[in-house]
């Protein structure tokens, strides 16, 4: 989806507006441990799917494991700072490799519901920003999935060009074997997200808060993203069970001629020896 961008911080009569929030969500390669930046930062609070660290201008920043962060009103002082006070503890952090961007407008007795700029919210709590981030943080993670599966769906159409063209598949499959089995770990990384697409738990006691996260969760397609992205790795499944069983096939083949030559050899040699 394209991130939804963020709107001048200056209202209509030119000065600032309070009522809009910004979400920015990063995704990078690694996965974070939630348990091991606790412990570099005792002031955030830390639950079993997230760490929520508020800053000193009154934002958030919130950390999930599946390797998403978002800040939330974060000045860019903030933001550069906790950049390399993440680096300074995970040194081997990559380049960010996602940006979204997504705006709340908080407007007193205004109807909830996502607008063409932003989502528009009577009040925004803690709880219910809470929710925008995990679901800007699904989206970023979502899209860094989306790109490694793109990258598997046209790697493996090579594979299966080559096996259209000739007919068959070369003898040694060292490689083939080895982008199988990066093709398997790419396909559990993917679906073991699943945990992304489930429902905090401060929805189910709070239906404004549930209503919130479904008109984000179809703001941002993530169903029917999540549920491409099976379809394009059941399909790579598929063909690379098909490579791979022509390549059984060929080596049993071969298997098979070499068991009948040494029968054939042992054959003439007992002619020979009993003449």
């Amino acid at each position: 989806m394209e991130s939804v961008p963020a709107p001048s911080a200056l209202g209509s009569a030119g000065v600032p507006d309070t009522g809009l929030h910004s979400f920015r969500a990063i995704a990078f390669i690694e996965n974070f441990s939630l348990k091991e930046l606790g412990r570099v930062f005792p002031e955030a609070r830390l639950s079993a799917h997230e760490m929520c660290l508020p800053l000193p201008s009154g934002g958030d920043l919130f950390v999930y494991p599946f390797g998403a962060l978002v800040f939330r009103d974060a000045t860019a002082d903030e933001r550069e700072t906790l950049m390399s006070r993440l680096r300074g503890v995970l040194p081997n952090l990559n380049a960010e490799t996602v940006r979204e961007d997504f705006v709340v407008r908080e407007e007193p007795g205004a109807r909830i519901g996502v607008g063409p700029d932003a989502l528009v919210l009577d009040r925004l709590t803690p709880a219910r920003a809470g929710v925008v981030a995990l679901i800007v943080a699904q989206s970023a993670a979502m899209e860094y999935y989306e790109r490694i599966v793109d990258r598997l769906t046209l790697r493996t159409a090579a594979v299966v060009g080559k096996l259209e063209a000739r007919g068959t598949v070369p003898l040694r499959t060292a490689s083939l074997h080895r982008f199988i089995g990066e093709a398997i770990g790419t396909r559990s990384e993917v679906l073991g997200v699943l945990h992304l697409l489930d429902k905090p738990d401060a929805t189910w006691d709070d239906p404004t808060m549930d209503r919130i996260y479904e008109d984000l969760r179809g703001e941002f397609d993530l169903t029917d993203r999540f549920e491409a992205l099976e379809q394009k790795l059941r399909g790579v499944q598929e063909a690379l069970e098909l490579v791979l069983g022509v390549a059984r096939d060929r080596r049993l083949f071969f298997l098979e001629v070499a068991i009948g030559v040494l029968i054939l050899f042992e054959v003439i040699l007992a002619v020979v020896n009993h003449s």
